[in-house]
């Protein structure tokens, strides 16, 4: 071999050294191996056959059981208010008074009528007995005895009408005290004591509304009532079938209130193709007011020997929300 160069000699034997000391750290540590992926954990469910009912929900509105506007029947001033605003009211309990002074006077008026027209009838009827026992004898004319017939009759007429006025008058006196007709929620006063109400109309002084149970009323197709009452065997009176089962959803805070469907209208919209219904739901703790906006769930069309799968314990919401249901033909 011709050396011509020793320096380029001793470059090319360091580049074969550190490329041979280079494989020889690879070959020997060389890189860790990567662990295999554990298997996917699989959630099995296991499918059921089984009757499946498909619900349907409707928008609504929910109203008062009873509701009633309490008014002033007489004229008066409003002397006294025997309620809180907004606090719940029994049947007979005293909400307002209106001045009771000139009632009292116009009963004891027709008192003392009523026994005045008592006495005249004694009379009339005292002076006729003695007349017709007298004509007996020609000791009196018979025109006498007439005359005096005609005046106890007036006298019996008059009697009457005095009755009539005091039971007027106690009336009168009665409607100066105004109670709850219905046990409810009562509502604020309208008119502020020392107020004259009564005059010319009858004066709305506050409302009470029943609202345990409550109303729900809401609009359903006429296909869906149609198919509701195919199944049924048509319409029957209350009590007479299964009650239709109906669920209150209120949205807001999520309350679901289970009740029933206890009336419908007596015919369908021909504008819109729908049928008035109402749901009747109970509200002991009055979670919900008239006026709300509300769903209805009711139970629709029925699936019958319908493959379900049945959720495996431990499943979230969003997995039964994913279920569904379909019909096996």
């Amino acid at each position: 071999m011709n050396i011509t160069n020793p320096g380029s000699v001793r470059r090319y034997g360091w580049r074969a050294a550190a490329v041979v000391v280079a494989v020889g750290v690879l070959g020997c540590g060389g890189q860790p191996e990567t662990a295999a992926p554990a298997p996917p954990e699989v959630t099995v469910a296991t499918p059921v056959v089984r009757d499946v009912t498909v619900y349907q929900e409707f928008v609504g509105s929910t109203e008062a059981y009873q509701s009633v506007e309490i008014r002033a029947r007489v004229q008066g001033y409003l002397e006294k208010m025997a309620f809180e605003a907004s606090e719940f009211v029994r049947r007979g309990q005293l909400l307002f008074v209106i001045e009771q002074e000139p009632y009292e006077a116009m009963r004891d008026r027709a008192a003392a009528g009523l026994k005045a027209a008592e006495a005249n009838l004694r009379r009339a009827e005292s002076d006729l007995d003695r007349l017709e026992q007298a004509v007996k004898t020609n000791a009196v004319s018979q025109q006498e005895v007439t005359r005096a017939r005609a005046e106890r009759d007036q006298a019996s007429a008059a009697m009457l009408e005095a009755e009539a006025a005091l039971t007027n008058a106690e009336i009168q006196l009665e409607y100066t005290t105004i109670e709850s007709p219905i046990d409810g929620l009562v509502a604020r006063n309208y008119v502020d004591l020392g107020n004259l109400v009564g005059v010319g109309e009858a004066t709305l002084l506050t409302t009470v509304r029943d609202i345990d149970p409550i109303f729900a009323y809401f609009e359903v197709s006429e296909r869906f009532v149609a198919r509701v009452l195919e199944e049924r065997g048509g319409h029957h009176n209350p009590g007479e079938a299964d009650d239709v089962r109906a669920t209150l959803l209120l949205e807001e805070t999520g309350l679901e209130i289970e009740g029933i469907v206890d009336s419908l209208e007596n015919t369908v919209d021909a504008a819109t193709g729908t049928i008035r219904v109402r749901g009747v739901f109970p509200n002991p703790d009055a979670k919900i007011f008239p006026g709300f906006f509300v769903r209805v769930r009711l139970p629709g069309e029925l699936y019958e020997d319908a493959l379900r799968h049945h959720a495996p314990a431990g499943t979230g919401a969003l997995y039964q929300a994913l279920i569904s249901a379909q019909r096996i033909d």
